[in-house]
């Protein structure tokens, strides 16, 4: 009975659907408390402390002293407690993209000291915030690749407005490559199949940052790779 009801508890936080307090707290115990009736707990844990806010305020000696509790549970919730101030406390590693060069310095701060090649693969909203990264890496100092099913599945998935490539070159200068430029070329197709915009390629390397961008290349590629450029071009 408990698996069940958890199943569609579960299936009700998944829709978005709007939980009430001792809902949520009742979820957030699951993992801590896995063979019993979680709800109990909870409604407990909020008429002795009176609120969520209460709750996770508590002391670990007073979270064990609620039946159902214990010790492991009570440093359990002291640990999502703390996971709350941490993140209140902490601003966004990942920044809204407001021009190529704010985002180059953002990328040469990121890469520094890497030894390996990676690709990563930024997902922006309309607002042009980075909502999602995706980091590749081949364990290698000269090479790093993404498969292009791997990168439909992702732009699928997180439905992004526009999506910035960023690699690195951990020990040649910021020169676009011949593969470079084709894993460009696919990755613009691969947006304009989506309706997604390209906004931009950046290449980290020892002499500082290329962007397609800003070096006119951008607009080229998604010019020739546009499918409906292509569609007409093949029909005329």
């Amino acid at each position: 009975m408990h698996e069940g009801h958890r199943a569609r508890m579960l299936e009700r936080l998944a829709q978005n659907e709007t939980l009430q307090d001792h809902e949520l707290l009742e979820v957030v115990l699951y993992n801590a408390i896995p063979r019993k009736n979680t709800n109990e707990i909870a409604h407990a844990l909020l008429s002795a402390f009176g609120s969520l806010r209460g709750v996770f305020a508590a002391t670990p000696a007073a979270l064990a002293e609620i039946p159902g509790v214990g010790k492991s549970t009570a440093a359990y919730l002291c640990a999502v407690s703390a996971l709350f101030a941490r993140v209140e406390e902490t601003q966004t590693s990942l920044p809204r993209i407001v021009n190529a060069e704010g985002f180059s310095a953002f990328l040469t701060e990121r890469y520094r000291g890497l030894k390996e090649e990676v690709i990563e693969l930024f997902c922006l909203d309309s607002h042009d915030a980075v909502t999602f990264c995706k980091r590749y890496t081949a364990h290698a100092v000269d090479i790093a690749s993404v498969p292009v099913a791997e990168l439909s599945r992702l732009i699928v998935s997180r439905r992004p407005s526009a999506v910035v490539l960023a690699h690195n070159h951990p020990a040649a200068p910021a020169v676009p490559s011949y593969e470079d430029d084709c894993f460009t070329a696919k990755l613009q197709m691969l947006c304009s199949m989506n309706n997604v915009v390209l906004g931009d390629h950046f290449i980290v390397g020892t002499d500082g940052t290329y962007s397609y961008f800003l070096s006119g290349r951008l607009e080229e590629i998604r010019m020739a790779y546009n499918v409906t450029n292509l569609v007409h071009r093949k029909l005329l």
